[in-house]
This record gives C-alpha cells, structure tokens and sequence, in this order.
C-alpha cells in the first residue's frame, strides 16, 4: 500500500521539484549503484555463470536439465553466434570431432562461429534495432535516404570486436576523436538514424527537436537502458531524473549540425588515394620544372585582389511563397530547409542603397545542413538553376553577360531525374541561366569530388541601373529541371544562397572563385599547408602554357567515384543555446541550461563537458547501468528474457532481476576481465563466457511439473526455445535452398515486393522500387531495404520493428498471417524450388537419401522413420498428381510457371513440382524456424 501511494503522488508531483527532492528509496535503487563484483557461490562448476545459476536452482529445489544433444547444440549455436544453420557438413564435421574430445569440438566451434564475418551480421541487426536503424526519413513522405554506411560500421565494429567502450564513444562523438578517420565519423549516424520531416508547411525547427528528442530515447534505451524520455516534458514521475537533467544531458547533443558526408568504399579510398597521388606528383612536376612558379604565383593573386570591384551584401525579405522554409543567416545568406519542391521560383526583395548599379553576384555556399554540404538541395549537392531574373519593381533588368566559378559542359539531366516531360533538359555553363530556355540550366555539377564546392556567378546589367532612395529589386531564381516525385528527392534546389551588388565599371573582372574567398582574406604566411595547395591548384589553371597538364589532371578528376552519402553529426560554432521546454514544446523556451549529467547517476569527469567527455561519461566504468544494460540484452538475445525482464529498463519499475549478483558480476566481468590477457569491453568475450555454461548447452525439453512451476524459465532449470527473429525466418529458408548471397555489407536491396504496395492508398507518395534480380535479391534480410512507412512484408509479420523508435526488446507474435507468409512469400516461393531442384540434383539416388538430405538441410538433425513414411508418402502422392495428363506442375506447386526451372538430367516436370511441395513443407516447419 506505501509503494502505492507513493507511485501516485510521484505521478501527480509538478514538474519544478528537483531529482534531490525525490524520495531517497528511488535513489537508492540497486541499478543506480555502480556494479561491484561478487563473489562466488560455492560449486564445482568452472563458469561462474553456472555457479550463479545453480545456487538458486538449489535454493529453490530444482534440479538443472540434461546437456543438449551435439546436433541441437550446434544448430542452436549457429544461430544464436551467425543468424545462420549450420550447413550438413558442419554438422558432420563437428559430430566428428565430438567423438575424440567432445569439450575441445565445442570450443573449437565457438571460436569458428565468433571469426565468422556472419557473426557482425547478427549481432549488427539486434544493434540497429536500438539505433532505430531504416533506409528512409519517415513521417509523410518518408523518402529514401543512403546510410548503409552506419549499418556496415556496425557490422565492422562487431567482427573486429570492438571494445564496448569505444564502440559507444564512436557512435556518439567519433568525429570529434582527434585525427578522425571516415569510420569513427560515420559512427554518429547513430544520432542522425532519427526519422526526417520534409512535409510542405513544417517548422524544421520543430522537427529538428523531435529527432533531438529521439536521440535521447535512444540513449537512454540503447545505452543507459533507462527511460529518460520520461523527463521531457516533466520530472520523471518515478526514477530520480529530474526534467532539468534531461535538458542537461540534451545540451550536450544541442550543439551540432544536421549534416551528411560524403563517404567512399575500400576499393573507392583506393581509387581517391590514386588520383590524388598522380595529381600531387603532376603538380610537383610543374613545381620543379618552372621554379618561379611561386613569384607569378603571388603576383597572380596580387592581381586578383587590385581588379576585384567593390560588393555590397543585400539582406533579402524572405520568400513567402510557401513550400520551402527559408531562413536569413548573419552573414546575409539564406539557407533552405524543410519540404524540398521538385520544381519551384523563389523571389527575394532587397532594398538597395543609391547610386549605380551594374551587376548582381549570386553566390552558393556551403552549409552542413544540406546534402554533402551542398551548395545545392539534390541528393548530390548540386543544384540547377533554370533562370535567373531581377525586377525594379514590375520591370525585368535585361542581363547581358554572366560569369561563373563551376561551368559544366552540357549533359542531359534524365540521369538523375524524369519529370515525365519527354522534353530534353539540360545542364551547363551559367549562360544557361540567362537563354530563356525553360530546358536548360546552370548548374555546379562538375564531377564527384568537385562539385561541393561555394561558387558563384556575376550578372551584368545591359544598362546599369540607377537606384533611387527607397528602392528595392526582386531577384527571381527559377529552378524547373527537378524530376516529377517530390516524395522521392527529386529536387534540383539552390541550399544556401546569398546576393552581392556592384557598381563597377567592370563587374566581370571578378575572376576570385568563391571557394578561394577565405583564403584571398588571409596573408601567405597564415595559410596551411593544405590552403596553400588548394590555391596553386586552382592558379595552375590560368596558366596557358600549362594547359596540357592541366588537361590530363582534368581526366583523372573524370575519375573519380561517386561515392555515398552517410548522415552524419558536426559540431557547430557559435554554440547553440539550450533552455527547459515546459512540457517539452520547442515553443515554449524557460530557463535556460549548462551541459550536465542526472546526478542519480556517476559524476561527469570530463572539465570540457562537451559531446565528446558526455560519450566518455557513457561509457565509464562507474555508470550504474551501461555494462548491465548491454549484459542483459546479450543475454536476452540467448535466452529469450533478459535477467532483468524489461531491457529498456533498469529503473524503479522495471521487474527485479532473476539472479542479481550474476547480472552485476557478469557486468564487472565484462568491464574489468579476470583475465588480464583479454580485452575490457569485450563482446566477443562475454559471448564465450554464456555459450560455454552449462546453462546454456542444457536441453529445453519441458516436464509439465517445469512448466507449471517456472513457465517462463526465469530460474534457468532449462534450455529456452523460442522462435528465430524475423530475419532469421527469411534467412534460414534462404540458406537452406542454397539461394543465401553471403557478401557482407553494401547497399540496400530490393527483394520482390507487391506493386500496389508502392502506390496511395497504401503509400502516401509513389515511391520507387527497382526489384533486384540478380544473385543480390537473395542477399540476408538485414538489407534489405527498410521503408519505414512499408515495412517489407515479411519482416514485419514476424515483428522486425519499423526504425520509428529506439527497439531494445522485440515482441515475439504468433498469428496466422506468419504461415501464410512462409507459404506464400515469393522468395519463400523460390527458396522451396531452389530446395527441391538442390535436393534432386545434389541429394542422393534414392528418394529416401534424398529426404533425409532436404530435412537435414531445414532443421539440421535426420527425420525419424515416423517422419521419413510420412513425407516419402506425401511424396509419392505428388508425383502421381502432378503425372496426370492435364496437370500443370509449376501452377500446382505454387512455382512462377512463367519461369520453369532448368530440370536436373533424367528428372520430369513432375518430379520437380513434387519435390518442391515437400521443400515448402520442410520449410514451414515449425522446428525449422525455431531456435531449440
């Protein structure tokens, strides 16, 4: 009755009282007090797991079940350590080896399933549930996004067995690590997996914080396994984190920018590092072979800076058109967010000084908030400008002339986007922004590698103006070479754009390249070396006599891969004020906060207090809860429940854990080995620690006296049997047919998918769908491409959460649509002919061998005789079926009839078909998805 009042005076406390005014039984809760190691119960077992274990089995008069039979014991460590069944001649093969020394077999396999790169496969995808890993932004128009990337890293991080520690510290602030490589900044995508909202009409700002929001959740859950998200809007109504904590800790992360970055292959780093190479040695040539290279140099830029004519920054009023929020920078520039139009005019009006005025500069800059840091909107950067057109008042400005930084030769746009207008569109040099052709565009599209880059371009007036007090000039930038389907990125948008005025006599003089600006601001002696590079390589360029070379550089840049882009998290300057949202509402600003941690919990060590000391603070060994969090998921995953029931958490509410001192020593263990010759933090370890007990080899089989007494195994008197995570479903029947592509990493794919699926009503905006043909369509669930508005099919009937949130505990669901589904699935479809054919051509001479090889291959252990009748029965019945005169075999047998598959030598169309109904019975199972 005391707990209950209490619970219900915290929920109703009002959100000003502090965590240090919270009831001292809260704070004294044993997840908020770092693990101590403990010691050992009495026994004769070797692993301490065992010993933790037994003491309460004993206590509690219960008696531990037999050792496993070898076969399930290897099948249950296949997919337990790979997602993967062992293939038969695994299975042979550690049988073998089990007759001599049966203890070093299994340990031999352990190491074997742990150096697998299938084994980063697995544990990857149980971490990007947490990461609320998915392939596109959601909300409305969820458009795609590229960040396998993230996914890869993960599965890096797993294989080469990176240190807990270090593994959460990359993914919160790897990019601020000194000397940051590629893959500790593709690390933050775990902060940027939060869902994208580019509705038309939204305040990005107000988006901006829900996926702040979302980071914190997925902090607390994934790493902390604590339900912070609770403080956002109040005092947390039961453990001791007050709401100004939690806009502590959301300070830490307040301060970066929403930026993307572009990122490349090992073979594509092999690539880079050879152009750059050949380049460097083509410029030292010129170097060496015109020593005075460095005087013209100077006396170039000198040059440079006496003929460049005078510009007046104009502020702009901001376009109101709707569509695209536009926001006005200090620097007079203007950054656009939010919904993204496919084709879309803009108008700015600025208010000019008096005087003469002979041209207009349009400059596109950069900025880590769009796409590879722009300049443009498109998925690449890059941006199209159609037209552009200044008004005095209603009157057009003729423009006579204009100049450029970027001038692509003219190339078709269908490439990149088809707006379903037949017409040939184009992009070229920045002529084609002033031809009045509604087909042809100026663009900084230069080739990968070259075109995110500030450019800028000088339009000169026909006749200069001469502005009178008070007057203002529209400047309209026309953009119409963007594709048909704004749900699909199909923008060719200026980012970030800003305006300049002049009335030199000579506007085009102007020959400075926008990417150059700040160095022409600085003195020689203050640039780096990398400054001094950049400017040579773009002086090289005006020399004549070098234009050969200059040339041949050209075609090394032509070159250059494509890359891929990965969302990323920068650090921004000035720092970003944070306040307490009353109620969490990002318009409802109170006090304003320092960075700082929940007080409940270890202190903050780091006197920066920065992004990079909060990750350190995560992942200390003092934190009540990172190790235990992560033990108990890992032992959830083995177990099917966690130690402590509710993974996400570790709090006031969460149920008490089953076997507390193995749950604290298992997280000491983890952080602090016995062994001094094994690693702190590491995964790898702390998986042999559970699959060598003999908790874990114990057999599942159940007595009704078990199940009446301990129904959901929380005493662990036994083995666990449950069935296979989603993936592991399609996975298992793709493995099993000898279908599996077993590459690891790369893109996204795209399995069969139902076209209506990809239309309104189901899908709020056509989205686009190139089903894989090739051997990639059978490549392993985890990439397959995650709408996370349509999640596949498959996947989400077996409960594969969407991406939407943080995911530390799956649902395990039983309904019928999951039989429907494996029967009918297409590539469940052609996983059973792919089996049947397999089994035909590969399994034996008889009908009987090869049985015993198709069950072998779905469940891994021989039928028994009862099962052999049954099935060989099933088998004879098939063939005379589909023997009749009239049959059609690839229709019966539920087989693409359009796509016959190419018969082994001396077998029938009926003899297929039936071997194909008895491949899809083995692999709708039950055994065959369920981990024994």
């Amino acid at each position: 009755m005391r707990t209950s009042i209490l619970f219900c005076a915290l929920a109703c406390m009002p959100s000003h009282i502090s965590a240090a005014d919270m009831p001292v039984p809260n704070r004294d809760h044993w997840a908020f007090k770092s693990p101590v190691r403990p010691a050992l119960p009495k026994g004769d077992s070797v692993s301490a797991i065992d010993r933790f274990v037994r003491d309460r089995l004993m206590r509690e008069e219960l008696t531990p079940a037999p050792q496993a039979d070898r076969v399930t014991l290897i099948r249950r460590l296949s997919l337990d350590l790979l997602g993967l069944p062992p293939t038969i001649e695994e299975v042979n093969c550690f049988l073998k080896e089990s007759d001599g020394d049966p203890k070093k077999a299994y340990a031999d396999l352990v190491e074997r399933l742990l150096a697998s790169p299938h084994y980063g496969e697995r544990w990857g995808r149980l971490w990007l549930d947490a990461a609320r890993y998915a392939d596109s932004d959601g909300f409305e128009k969820d458009k795609a996004r590229q960040v396998w990337f993230y996914r890869e890293w993960v599965i890096n991080a797993f294989n080469r067995d990176l240190p807990y520690d270090r593994f959460l510290i990359e993914q919160i602030a790897g990019d601020m690590l000194p000397n940051a490589t590629q893959d500790q900044i593709v690390a933050t995508g775990f902060l940027r997996n939060s869902m994208i909202n580019e509705e038309g009409g939204i305040d990005p700002e107000q988006f901006r914080m829900e996926a702040m929001f979302d980071r914190i959740d997925a902090i607390g859950k994934g790493m902390l396994g604590l339900t912070i998200q609770c403080a956002q809007c109040h005092d947390h109504k039961y453990d001791p984190i007050s709401q100004v904590d939690y806009y502590r800790m959301f300070a830490f992360l307040n301060n970066c920018h929403e930026a993307s970055a572009a990122v490349y292959s090992p073979e594509e780093q092999k690539q880079r590092a050879g152009i750059f190479r050949k380049i460097r040695e083509m410029e030292d040539d010129l170097r060496h072979r015109h020593p005075d290279w460095l005087a013209r140099m100077q006396a170039w830029e000198a040059g440079m800076k006496k003929a460049a004519p005078a510009w007046t920054i104009v502020r702009p009023q901001l376009d109101a058109s709707g569509g695209q929020k536009h926001y006005l920078l200090e620097d007079g520039s203007i950054l656009a967010q939010g919904y993204a139009p496919t084709k879309h005019t803009t108008e700015f009006t600025v208010k000019v000084p008096k005087g003469r005025i002979t041209a207009v500069k349009l400059e596109l800059l950069n900025d880590p908030n769009l796409p590879l840091s722009g300049p443009g909107r498109s998925i690449k950067g890059t941006f199209a400008l159609t037209e552009f057109r200044v008004l005095a008042g209603t009157t057009e400005v003729p423009i006579a002339s204009a100049i450029a930084d970027a001038n692509p030769s003219g190339s078709e746009l269908e490439a990149i986007f088809d707006d379903k207008s037949k017409k040939r569109r184009t992009i070229g040099p920045v002529a084609a922004a002033i031809d009045r052709k509604d087909d042809t565009a100026w663009s900084n599209d230069i080739g990968p590698g070259r075109s995110n880059v500030p450019v800028r371009a000088v339009f000169t007036f026909a006749k200069p103006i001469e502005a009178t007090e008070g007057m203002s000039l529209t400047f309209k930038l026309e953009q119409k070479h963007g594709g048909w389907n704004s749900d699909d990125n199909q923008n060719n948008n200026p980012g970030r754009f800003r305006f300049s005025i002049t009335g030199a006599e000579l506007p085009e003089a102007d020959q400075r390249p926008a990417r150059l600006a700040r160095l022409f601001a600085k003195e020689p002696a203050q640039r780096t070396d990398a400054e001094n590079e950049a400017l040579f390589a773009f002086w090289r360029t005006t020399v004549p006599e070098w234009k050969e070379t200059n040339a041949q550089i050209g075609r090394l840049w032509e070159d250059h891969p494509a890359g891929s882009s990965q969302l990323v998290l920068e650090s921004r300057t000035p720092m970003r004020d944070t306040h307490l949202l009353k109620r969490g509402d990002f318009l409802k600003p109170a006090e304003k906060v320092t960075v700082g941690v929940p007080g409940v919990l270890h202190p903050l060590k780091d006197e920066k207090a920065d992004r990079l000391s909060f990750a350190k603070w995560l992942a200390d060994r003092q934190s009540p809860t990172t190790a235990r969090s992560f033990v108990n998921r890992v032992w959830q995953a083995y177990f099917g429940i966690g130690l402590v029931s509710t993974s996400e958490d570790l709090g006031v509410q969460c149920e008490p854990p089953s076997h507390p001192e193995l749950l604290d020593w298992l997280a000491v263990e983890f952080m602090e080995p016995s062994d001094k010759n094994v690693t702190p933090w590491s995964v790898k370890q702390l998986h042999r620690l559970i699959v060598m007990s003999e908790t874990y080899k114990q057999s599942s089989k159940a007595t009704p006296a078990m199940l009446e007494r301990d129904r959901d195994n929380r005493l662990l008197a036994r083995g666990p049997r449950f069935r296979v995570d989603a993936e592991v479903v399609r996975d298992i029947a793709l493995s099993a047919s000898g279908l599996l592509d077993r590459r690891i990493g790369g893109r996204s794919i795209y399995p069969p998918l139902p076209a209506f699926m990809l239309l309104p009503p189901i899908s709020y905006g056509p989205k686009t769908w190139h089903e894989d043909t090739g051997p990639e369509r059978y490549r392993r669930s985890m990439y397959v491409f995650r709408f996370r508005s349509l999640p596949y099919p498959i996947l989400q009937t077996f409960d594969a959460p969407n991406g939407d949130f943080s995911c530390v505990r799956r649902p395990r669901s039983n309904t019928p649509l999951q039989a429907l589904m494996t029967l009918n699935e297409p590539i469940m479809v052609e996983a059973a002919r792919a089996l049947g054919m397999k089994v035909l051509s590969d399994g034996g001479s008889s009908d009987e061998a090869k049985l015993i090889d198709a069950f072998q291959r779905c469940v891994s252990r021989k039928p028994t005789d009862e099962e052999k009748a049954t099935l060989l029965n099933l088998l004879k019945k098939q063939q005379a079926r589909f023997s009749k005169a009239d049959a059609k075999p690839w229709e019966l047998a539920a087989a693409d009839p359009k796509y016959p598959p190419k018969l082994p030598q001396g077998t029938t169309p009926a003899d297929a078909a039936a071997w194909t109904v008895i491949a899809r019975v083995l692999l709708n199972l039950d055994e065959t998805i369920t981990r024994e």
